[in-house]
């Protein structure tokens, strides 16, 4: 998609209100400013009694944030040209909003349908205002089309944003479950049958119902709910074994206190749930013999991911969250004091201490987690169905494992090291660039209250 200059679109703005008398951009600008708050309030109003739209806008920090931001932009908008500084900058302003939309995956229609509720309260409005019926129309005429301008930048910033979240999302469903297709394989076999030998333990120790392991929950759980069935999402062998997950852990839900593994139906459960446990194992590897092992997408350092699949993963989990009733989590790390590692001895040993690091990083989190390397010495772990509570012990596990390690440097002999983390964990708001900026937040306490430890946002 071609970009359109600032400049353009500025020429195309200047000569769409100069079509117009001043008297009508005065009466706009007059409107804007004592009615802004009506404007605003009218327009969420309506957008909170759609059911659709108010999943993305119901949240209260949206609600606050986007109230004010309406009115501003209300008034930015309508502003004459010839009172505007800089008009590129109220350009800048519409592509932002569009790549905000974007990235919560605000659907287009629900944008212009604000557009829609927007003019026919600016009618009402100016209805009021007593003018001649030729005033009236030009006014009217002028605020629609401004209206109409914006919201094309809006739209248009949108595509070209989506459409390059759309190429990432589809190189990260290819990608995400190819991060050694052996090695991962024999991984998530290994997760099935811990499981399923957990299962088994606990049954022959009398437990039922809440007291069983869940598959869903599970490392295997983890791993294929939130990687490999986005990964594989239009296959029927994923859909079968998500179904197979949700089957089993219902038969374990529906197994009564009391009841032994050697009773009918204890065995009978049982013989359903090895069924379903072959089934996957094998639906498992048909789906790792369909896979490819991609590179791009990893950081060449370290392994990790790095930011290209930032976003989709981002997006995948509020989207995983706004569904369910689970909620996830970030960590920003930083390497301390990494400058002073360079500095003394070298970037081999700075690159050789990445690495070790990022070993550690991946080794610690479970199968479902995310790690990336962000650049520099900043990485980015994303914890999947996790509270504040466990996602700070997650965090401190974390912490404690780089604390303990001896670091051996490239030219001989060893290093301590340390990091610094900042968690956010994800309280509904649909934009995730503001989850990772608390973390970042968090981040900046952390190292400023004197480094090596863990800091939740608050």
């Amino acid at each position: 998609m071609q970009q359109i200059s600032n400049e353009e679109l500025s020429q195309e703005w200047t000569s769409l209100v100069e079509r117009f008398s001043p008297q009508a951009a005065s009466i706009l600008q007059e409107t804007a400013k004592e009615k802004s708050a009506d404007l605003a309030r009218h327009f969420y109003a309506y957008m909170l009694s759609d059911s659709h739209s108010a999943s993305f806008l119901s949240h209260e920090q949206v609600k606050t944030r986007l109230s004010k931001s309406m009115q501003q932009w209300v008034i930015t908008v309508f502003t004459p040209i010839a009172q505007i500084d800089d008009l590129q900058t109220v350009i800048d302003l519409q592509r932002k909003i569009g790549e905000v939309h974007a990235r919560i995956e605000l659907p287009v229609s629900l944008v212009l349908r604000g557009s829609r509720v927007l003019k026919e309260r600016l009618r009402h409005l100016l209805a009021l205002r007593g003018l001649s019926d030729e005033l009236y129309r030009e006014t009217i005429c002028l605020g629609s089309d401004i209206i109409d301008l914006a919201i094309e930048i809006i739209c248009f910033a949108f595509s070209q944003s989506h459409d390059r979240n759309s190429r990432a999302e589809e190189a990260y469903r290819l990608f995400s479950v190819s991060q050694n297709i052996g090695t991962e394989k024999e991984r998530q076999r290994g997760a099935l049958l811990d499981w399923e030998n957990q299962l088994m333990f606990d049954l022959a120790m009398g437990n039922t119902g809440d007291n069983l392991p869940k598959l869903a929950s599970s490392e295997f759980g983890l791993w294929f709910r939130h990687k490999a069935s986005h990964a594989f999402q239009s296959s029927p062998e994923s859909e079968s074994i998500l179904e197979y997950i949700r089957q089993i852990d219902t038969a374990l839900q529906d197994i009564p206190d009391g009841q032994q593994p050697g009773s009918d139906h204890g065995l009978s459960v049982l013989r359903e749930i090895r069924q379903q446990t072959r089934a996957i194992k094998f639906l498992l590897d048909t789906l790792f013999e369909q896979a490819n092992d991609l590179e791009a997408g990893r950081d060449v350092l370290t392994r990790l991911l790095n930011r290209k699949f930032l976003p989709v993963v981002m997006s995948k989990e509020i989207l995983y969250s706004r569904q369910s009733s689970n909620t996830f989590g970030v960590l920003a790390i930083d390497v301390d004091h990494f400058k002073t590692i360079n500095d003394r001895y070298g970037h081999d040993a700075g690159d050789s201490i990445l690495q070790q690091v990022a070993t550690l990083l991946a080794g610690n989190t479970r199968g479902g987690d995310y790690a990336f390397r962000l650049g520099g010495e900043e990485f980015l772990v994303v914890l999947v169905d996790i509270n504040p509570e466990k996602g700070i012990i997650a965090a401190e596990k974390l912490r404690e494992s780089v604390a303990r390690e001896r670091f051996k440097l490239p030219q001989g002999g060893d290093l301590k090291v340390t990091i610094s983390i900042g968690m956010a964990v994800h309280n509904g708001h649909p934009d995730y660039e503001k989850l990772l900026q608390q973390a970042d937040q968090a981040l900046y306490q952390a190292k400023a209250t004197g480094r090596n430890r863990s800091v939740l946002y608050k």
